[in-house]
């Protein structure tokens, strides 16, 4: 098997594991390259999770895609509510964003109004509002359908070894593996590394994870997988998958929380992979929590 296993995240259902492969193999070598500890990790000690086909619906007419038919109507309570929260985010760190209420939409409000304040913003890195609704789908699909989170999880547990120690988590995929590494404490994974995780998020997330969290002196308390030593978190600033930033105070003190700065593609995987904050994650965590680095 392998050393290190990596796991997708949201907007992947029309790939596969070899495509997969193509980008996060290379850009992770590249992250932990840049990190100084190049030839420390090679093609054969990575393993690609792919999940998307889960998604994918079967039977459609040729060139039916799905995002291509979704409009705001299709957008239900659950789904407005987070949209909500990432207009409000928008809005707070791009000053092209119109803030919520605000009367320069339009006469639109709701999710319309929305959808019409992200559009074109760097919040959205150039990703359409059809595929923004997409997105919000897979999410509550996890959620909401016991048959895609059981497949999705044993995809997942297929890929962990005797000799796995390192878990690379982007997006929806920081939700499966926090699950999975939960749900099997035995797994000889020692080391979790998310990037542009939503896992803190409330409401959304962190109130339907497994296993659920708890109120502990009026702060929500997320349970740490036991076997994991070592937990980095990686987020944009302005990630906005990622709404809240630090895992740390939610999930245990233990986390080092790290900011990157990813550009205008805000949440794309292959600038988190390749940032040698990533690449330090994977092969040696204490050097992001103060060591000396490459040794």
């Amino acid at each position: 098997m392998a050393r290190v296993v990596v796991v997708h995240g949201i907007n992947n259902t029309y790939g596969g594991p070899s495509s997969m492969a193509q980008v996060w193999v290379p850009a992770l070598l590249d992250g932990v390259g840049l990190a100084g500890y190049g030839g420390r990790l090679a093609v054969a000690d990575i393993a690609c999770v792919f999940y998307g086909d889960v998604f994918r619906r079967s039977g459609r007419l040729l060139g039916d895609d799905e995002a291509s038919v979704l409009s705001a109507e299709d957008v239900d309570g659950d789904e407005a509510v987070w949209l909500a929260a990432w207009w409000q985010h928008a809005s707070e760190t791009d000053p092209a964003v119109i803030p919520p209420g605000r009367r320069t939409l339009g006469g639109v409000g709701g999710v319309q109004a929305a959808l019409a304040a992200l559009a074109g913003s760097k919040f959205l890195a150039g990703a359409g509002e059809r595929l923004l609704i997409l997105w919000l789908k897979q999410v509550k699909a996890y959620f909401t359908g016991p048959e895609v989170r059981g497949r999705i999880q044993d995809r997942f547990a297929e890929a962990i070894g005797c000799d796995t120690e390192v878990v690379v988590a982007h997006s929806l995929g920081s939700v499966v593996a926090y699950e999975a590494l939960c749900a099997h404490p035995d797994w000889p994974v020692v080391r979790l590394v998310t990037l542009g995780s939503p896992l803190a998020i409330r409401n959304m997330i962190l109130d339907r994870l497994t296993p659920k969290p708890s109120r502990i002196d009026g702060r929500w308390r997320g349970v740490w997988p036991d076997g994991v030593g070592a937990w980095v978190n990686i987020a944009d600033r302005i990630d906005f998958v990622a709404l809240v930033k630090t895992l740390a105070p939610t999930f245990g003190e233990s986390i080092v929380d790290v900011e990157i700065n990813n550009g205008a593609r805000l949440h794309d995987v292959r600038r988190y992979l390749s940032a040698a904050e990533t690449g330090k994650a994977v092969i040696d965590p204490a050097g992001l929590a103060g060591g000396d680095g490459p040794g």
